[in-house]
């Protein structure tokens, strides 16, 4: 009967991992068409980046004489530490499909491994533009990751668990009560680093076209074909699983049906999407100098959690 009910469970675990893989273009897609809507635009379908991707995959890839086999294992590493990442999140409130002691360090570190290597990429071209680039992306990555650090820790002592399902599971619903404040300000803090990480405007805005102002998107110039396809992928799933983040800590779903938590985990990505696209229409996007400290004003939302769970 146990045997059963974990095969039950990973099978609910594998469908919702599935479910997302296969939305998740939709989420920047949404963030475009609020925007779109917002500032009396017409702009793009909601399913462009499925046609842009269908796109990219039928085409040849070019690559330079100048770049070495790093050039051409970014786009891979970008895509499969980002699925590999998604494996350890809680998709139906309950477990993941992965999970381990320490798992939620080590998604972060999956994402991280995945920027570095595709930094590493963008610096193989050898082009000043693309090095640039690469310098802005790992510069406010750095402030990123302590953000993400302070709200798992804040987690970790609200919940007592060590694991993403953990964390994310039961026990941070029996919490909700009594840590709503903390808790409202870290799914606060992931909002902001999410803006960051996924290069979304005030930090960053993935449809400009002027590179002496681009982070994310200059580094991926020369990549063309299925490789820019998988990038494109990459970061829209992680888009998602960010999303998916601040949905599960605002809104616990362990105490209700997989199917149930679900939709409300697809519903609240769709609502967060529809929010990074109102903040995209109502902000202009922030100076260079200025990111650091927009940055840093999302990881002190987290430190100021970690300070009301501990009082």
């Amino acid at each position: 009967m146990g045997t059963e009910s974990s095969f039950q469970a990973l099978g609910t675990q594998l469908g919702a991992l599935a479910l997302i893989l296969v939305i998740a273009p939709l989420v920047p897609g949404i963030a475009a068409r609020t925007r779109a809507f917002l500032t009396g635009r017409r702009g793009s379908p909601v399913v462009q980046l499925y046609r842009d991707l269908w796109k990219h995959a039928r085409k040849g890839a070019v690559y330079s004489t100048t770049t070495t086999p790093m050039f051409r294992l970014a786009p891979v590493a970008v895509l499969v530490t980002a699925v590999a990442a998604t494996l350890m999140f809680p998709f139906d409130g309950r477990g993941a499909a992965v999970s381990f002691t320490g798992d939620a360090v080590a998604l972060i570190y999956l994402l991280g491994l995945g920027r570095f290597l595709l930094v590493l990429g963008a610096l193989d071209t050898g082009s000043s533009f693309e090095g640039m680039g690469a310098s802005r992306e790992v510069t406010f990555s750095s402030f990123v990751e302590p953000g993400l650090f302070l709200c798992l820790i804040v987690l970790t002592v609200v919940t007592g668990q060590l694991t993403l399902s953990g964390m994310l599971g039961p026990q941070l619903a029996l919490r909700w009560s009594s840590a709503a404040p903390a808790l409202l300000m870290i799914g606060a803090s992931l909002f902001v680093l999410l803006l960051a990480e996924n290069a979304r405007v005030p930090v960053d805005d993935p449809n400009t076209h002027l590179e002496l102002t681009m982070i994310h998107e200059v580094m991926v110039l020369d990549h063309g074909g299925p490789d820019l396809a998988m990038i494109l992928y990459a970061a829209a799933l992680k888009l998602a699983l960010f999303a998916a983040l601040v949905v599960a800590v605002l809104v616990p779903r362990s105490m209700v049906t997989p199917g149930a938590a679900l939709g409300i985990l697809v519903g609240g990505i769709v609502l967060v999407a529809v929010a990074v696209g109102i903040v995209e229409s109502a902000i202009a996007r922030l100076r260079l100098q200025k990111v650091p400290l927009f940055i840093a004003a999302g990881s002190a939302l987290g430190a100021f959690g970690l300070i009301l769970v501990l009082s």
